[in-house]
């Protein structure tokens, strides 16, 4: 028999009951871990789960709960005697021009991409940095990267992601556990219902977005370097897009 690449590995995801979540745990899945989907769908978090098989785990939770959170993350330690992989991947997209927003809906965005994210991050890494071993992935966004003028708001969120990931990277990696972000382009997923139309059709029409699919092999191609290798950033995009 083939030993898979992640065989007997305990990962969770957030946001992991849709888009890039939910592809992201059927990849981990297939390669042989028990993945734990933290969602506040109840309902797709079942339908996902139902899908994906035994090795599937829901965790209905809401982020926003952070003392939830806290007791989510340790009900995993204690199951499994520790946690190998945490996927941050819950976030939300605001895009248009500021003077136009809604500061109540960046509020939220910001505090789920932001907040949420950091705090997640701060719940496993006691148990990881007690192991000496794991991995942590952020799902940030080329806007992390590049300014993106049509998201201003949205840009500032996940350039903030990357600061974090890159100092707390640092910070633990004495400890041996691993902190990296993949950057994607625009993924054809429910977060861009909130683009402009006719942005969303040229970008379609242009071939300029990805599949969840692209996202979830960069993530494991991450997890899966030889100790002591870290892939710190990896920006994943359409061949197509304009950036």
């Amino acid at each position: 028999m083939t030993t898979k690449k992640l065989d007997g590995k305990i990962a969770a995801i957030t946001g992991g009951a849709s888009g890039i979540g939910l592809e992201t745990a059927r990849v981990l899945i297939e390669a042989g871990a028990i993945v734990h989907l933290l969602d506040r769908d109840p309902v797709a978090l079942d339908q996902a789960c139902a899908d994906l098989g035994e090795a599937a785990v829901a965790v209905p939770i809401d982020l926003f709960d952070y003392p939830a959170v806290e007791r989510a993350v340790a009900a995993i330690v204690a199951a499994h005697g520790g946690i190998d992989i945490l996927y941050a991947n819950a976030g939300a997209y605001v895009g248009g021009k500021v003077w136009e927003g809604d500061p109540a809906s960046w509020d939220v965005m910001l505090n789920l991409n932001i907040n949420a994210t950091f705090r997640m991050v701060r719940a496993v890494l006691p148990a990881m940095m007690a192991r000496e071993s794991g991995d942590i992935i952020v799902t940030s966004s080329i806007a992390g990267a590049v300014p993106i003028v049509a998201e201003p708001i949205y840009t500032a969120s996940k350039h903030a992601v990357q600061a974090f990931v890159h100092t707390v990277r640092r910070q633990v990696a004495p400890s041996g556990v691993r902190v990296a972000a993949v950057l994607p382009g625009p993924v054809h997923t429910p977060l861009l219902k909130d683009w402009e139309p006719a942005r969303l059709k040229a970008e379609i029409d242009a071939g300029a977005l990805m599949e969840t699919r692209d996202v979830a092999e960069a993530v494991l191609f991450m997890l899966t370097r030889r100790k002591g290798v870290i892939v710190r950033d990896l920006v994943i995009l359409p061949h197509n897009f304009d950036v």
